[in-house]
């Protein structure tokens, strides 16, 4: 007969055991794969993977396929989160093992860096000959700033999070900041960004940007960087930004204006060359949120051709949830 003890029963039962708290803690830290977990607690792989069974069945752990790869990471929400928040504060900071773990975590995260910083490298040549045709991404990502407002977010998400820049940006404003990317590779390069910068509210997980893994109206900041010109259907983007938001929460596109540098599309994979006023006024429109006019920021004078970089900004009205309901 089961009974409302059951579940609290099951998360006390995963979690009683020393090797379970460590692996708890390292996930706490940042999401890592078996291979990562494997190489810190010198465990084989297949004690680790009964271990995350148990923990991940018990709801203390979020288990995240990426491709050939598995990330895990600890409970983000809910009871599970929960108990891992009262568990952790009863443990306390020093833990002797969970300190050797950390030292030995750093060593893991370092070999992720080089990978990504290997893999970056090949396709660096690509971003920088697109990035001097247009404005300095300094000012732009000020503007972003600026637009957004000083928060504090309680969930910033970042679709086809690249890099990882944008989420880096907007940590220090954000309680949770999240980026998806479909790219296994590019996540590789944003998780070694992130840790060496120093942002642990900031994590990333494979997503599909039409098909993003989050729930309605959990985010009060999206936003969509240098993406929508890679995608067939911008409007089902649009739209699934605005299902996360929480009414009165912000949109945040930064794109290319039309344009008609062709190349673009032939050596570097653009489906569309910029995007219109009344393109983006129809998608958001369609998506319940109300848009702003787009902030402009032209080529620098002498970079001819060149592409104009807008930022457009849209909200999410109060009503949008009862009139889709």
């Amino acid at each position: 007969m089961s009974s409302k003890f059951d579940p609290t029963l099951d998360r006390l039962r995963a979690a009683g055991e020393a090797t379970r708290l460590r692996i708890l803690a390292l996930l706490r830290d940042r999401d890592l794969s078996v291979g990562e977990l494997v190489q810190v607690l010198s465990l084989s792989q297949p004690r680790l993977s009964h271990h995350l069974k148990a923990l991940t069945s018990a709801g203390l752990v979020e288990r995240m396929p990426e491709g050939a790869f598995v990330f895990y990471r600890a409970a983000s929400r809910g009871a599970g989160h929960e108990f891992l928040e009262s568990l952790f504060a009863q443990l306390g900071a020093e833990v002797p093992e969970f300190r050797r773990d950390a030292e030995r975590l750093d060593e893991v995260s370092a070999a992720r860096a080089a990978s990504a910083q290997a893999y970056f490298s090949a396709v660096a040549e690509n971003w920088d000959a697109i990035r001097a045709l247009h404005y300095p991404n300094e000012a732009i990502e000020q503007a972003l700033l600026e637009i957004a407002g000083p928060g504090p977010f309680r969930r910033v998400v970042d679709f086809g999070t690249g890099t990882g820049r944008m989420l880096a940006l907007f940590a220090p404003r954000a309680k949770e900041a999240e980026g998806i990317d479909l790219s296994h590779h590019m996540l590789t390069v944003a998780r070694a960004n992130l840790e060496q910068g120093g942002a642990p509210v900031a994590r990333v997980r494979q997503g599909d940007v039409t098909a993003v893994p989050f729930e309605d109206g959990s985010a009060d900041l999206v936003i969509i960087h240098q993406v929508l010109h890679y995608v067939h259907a911008p409007s089902r983007v649009i739209a699934e930004a605005a299902r996360i938001l929480q009414p009165g929460g912000r949109l945040l596109v930064v794109d290319f204006a039309p344009h008609d540098l062709e190349f673009l599309r032939s050596e570097h994979g653009h489906h569309r060359l910029g995007l219109s006023e009344d393109a983006m006024a129809g998608w958001a429109g369609a998506a319940g949120l109300s848009l702003s006019p787009a902030r402009q920021f032209a080529p620098p004078q002498g970079n001819e051709p060149g592409l104009t970089v807008n930022i457009w900004s849209a909200v999410k009205s109060a009503d949008s949830q009862e009139s889709a309901a």
